[in-house]
């Protein structure tokens, strides 16, 4: 693929008509997009998490992944896992697991040049095993950041638990994606639908919050948190967290900047948050300049997305940065 020439295309979309390039469906000289909610299901990971009485994972291939990003303009997809992950009670396991599934990351990123990125698979809640798969998974594997749960088990990100993994993020000024769970509070909820239909929102919501009022964002500033879905329900919840701050303990050691402070610091990416409803409560919160493009393919594709951004009619420019500018922002070294 040659080089993308990201100052000649911003010229270019100084012109009339510039919204039209990226209306959805129009017809695109080459993929431009970067889609960082992009999941991937190596064969050993599949074969483990049936093992363990979860569902199959859903058909998959790299070339599969390909197919769809040819086809909704997208040039780099970073690869992450979906739940269950990782997350198995024999830590050998999951150390082990952690270490295939980013090693089979790293050979897609290697087969497939300027095509995939990578968010390294941390084994946490076991703070040894994350510090050595930090160390290879960023310094051997070059991956483009990592990728974490919302929750594991009883415990959200902003625990003091984890604080060792925060240090050395902080440390390496990684990126830190983070994907909904369902925690075991919530899990078997009866309902009428799927735990994940509600909780996974609900439990970035959760995580946000966990991040944000135990001090975690304002102890770790380095770090670049990007939280999936549109951050969950955290922009309907804004008047809430407000009031909290106020009656908050410690507010001054755990938000020395201010709750919103930390918000706005944060990205979020657009999979499932690409409706008019999420779209308008996320702008209320954050620019455009914090919000990157994601689809969760293989469980949506980048059609909804791109239908989905064109009808909020986005300034060009606005487009531009948050399907491919802020993800540039954010890990460079993607640009093809």
């Amino acid at each position: 693929m040659t080089h993308f020439d990201r100052r000649g295309f911003l010229t270019g979309l100084a012109g009339a008509g510039a919204a039209s390039l990226f209306r959805a469906g129009a017809a695109e000289s080459k993929p431009h997009r970067i889609d960082i909610h992009h999941h991937l299901f190596p064969p050993s990971y599949t074969a483990a998490i049936v093992a363990m009485g979860e569902r199959p994972s859903p058909a998959w291939t790299p070339a599969r992944s390909i197919e769809e990003m040819d086809k909704s303009g997208i040039a780099v997809s970073v690869l992450s896992l979906s739940p269950p992950n990782v997350v198995f009670p024999d830590r050998a396991v999951a150390r082990r697991l952690a270490r295939e599934v980013n090693e089979y990351g790293a050979k897609m990123v290697k087969d497939y040049p300027g095509r995939f990125g990578l968010f390294a698979v941390l084994p946490l809640p076991d703070i040894d095993g994350c510090l050595r798969e930090i160390e290879y998974g960023l310094d051997t594997l070059k991956a483009d950041g990592i990728g974490v749960m919302t929750s594991y088990g009883d415990k959200w990100l902003g625990d003091a638990a984890f604080a060792p993994v925060w240090e050395e993020l902080n440390r390496r000024k990684a990126v830190v994606y983070t994907h909904p769970h369902s925690p075991d509070c919530c899990a078997n909820l009866n309902v009428g639908v799927q735990a994940q239909e509600i909780e996974w929102a609900t439990d970035t919501t959760r995580t946000v919050a966990s991040v944000v009022f135990s001090g975690t964002a304002a102890r770790y500033p380095e770090i670049r948190w990007i939280f999936s879905h549109g951050g969950g329900t955290t922009p309907f919840l804004l008047s809430r967290f407000v009031y909290e701050e106020k009656t908050m303990k410690e507010r001054e050691k755990r938000v020395p900047n201010g709750m919103l402070s930390e918000l706005k610091k944060f990205y979020y990416d657009t999979a499932q948050a690409n409706h008019p409803g999420a779209l308008a409560a996320l702008l209320k919160l954050v620019p455009p300049a914090q919000i990157v493009y994601g689809t969760d393919f293989p469980f949506r594709t980048g059609t909804e997305v791109n239908e989905g951004l064109s009808a909020q009619h986005f300034a060009g420019k606005d487009l531009l940065a948050i399907e491919r500018g802020n993800a540039l922002r954010l890990m460079p070294k993607l640009a093809v």
